[in-house]
């Protein structure tokens, strides 16, 4: 439903004919799509690496694309996987997993890392209506930008000691460069250790596509102001 929500449609309808050796080979390619995912980017193809994917979908499409649209395709996915899948999929899900904890009636599971750990936990409800009390309509509505957290949009800056940058100078930098998507910045604590300067920031933008926009398939992208440079990377919260 991901890719169908950025404009391939009706995968698994194609799907459908395939046979068992297709379908299969098609996998293969979908573990490969999961590694980019990971960030293990191994050299692309100049076919793109999904050579199959893309016949079946009669349009083009690529690992690079999965690169470029690293964390838009993790939040998407895992928006998918809890607002959908553990609500329709629920009676698949006690037969496949077969946990008797399951056999409860209306108490929450946790499935750490399920189906994948990139998409975190999985929480399903057994026993639960379709929908988990939700109308079809709005849960075929599904839009996963809708449902991220402030985290998947938040990004870490990081500053040289002795090269101080301003709470302006990174606003400046980020809306000249890709329009007006900040939402809010958060300086570092200046210190004596820091020179009395911030040494990093957090970022939190508009979208997900801009966190993905702003690295470009990148771990980090390194920017330059006023002959002063800023890093910048996907932000993670350490518990």
């Amino acid at each position: 439903m991901w890719l169908e929500d950025i404009s391939y449609p009706s995968i698994i309808v194609k799907m459908k004919g395939l046979s068992d050796v297709m379908v299969t080979a098609l996998a293969i390619e979908a573990v490969s799509c999961l590694k980019c995912l990971e960030g293990i980017t191994p050299p692309i193809p100049h076919v793109g690496g999904l050579p199959l994917t893309t016949t079946i979908m009669r349009k083009e499409i690529s690992l690079q694309m999965f690169n470029q649209k690293r964390f838009t395709a993790v939040s998407g996915i895992r928006s998918f996987l809890n607002n959908v899948c553990a609500r329709i999929v629920t009676d698949i899900l006690q037969r496949v997993l077969g946990r008797t904890s399951m056999s409860i009636p209306n108490v929450p599971l946790v499935i750490p890392g399920f189906p994948h750990p990139l998409f975190g936990d999985l929480t399903i409800v057994p026993d639960k209506p379709l929908g988990n009390g939700i109308s079809e309509e709005k849960l075929w509505g599904w839009i996963p930008s809708n449902d991220v957290s402030v985290d998947d949009k938040t990004m870490f800056l990081t500053f040289s000691r002795g090269f101080p940058v301003s709470e302006a100078e990174v606003m400046n930098l980020f809306t000249v460069t890709f329009g007006h998507c900040v939402k809010s910045i958060n300086m570092g604590t200046a210190t004596t250790l820091s020179g009395e300067q911030p040494l990093y920031a957090t970022i939190v933008l508009d979208s997900v596509t801009t966190v993905d926009r702003i690295l470009s398939g990148k771990h980090i992208s390194k920017f330059r102001i006023n002959g002063r440079h800023i890093w910048a990377r996907k932000y993670e919260r350490r518990e």
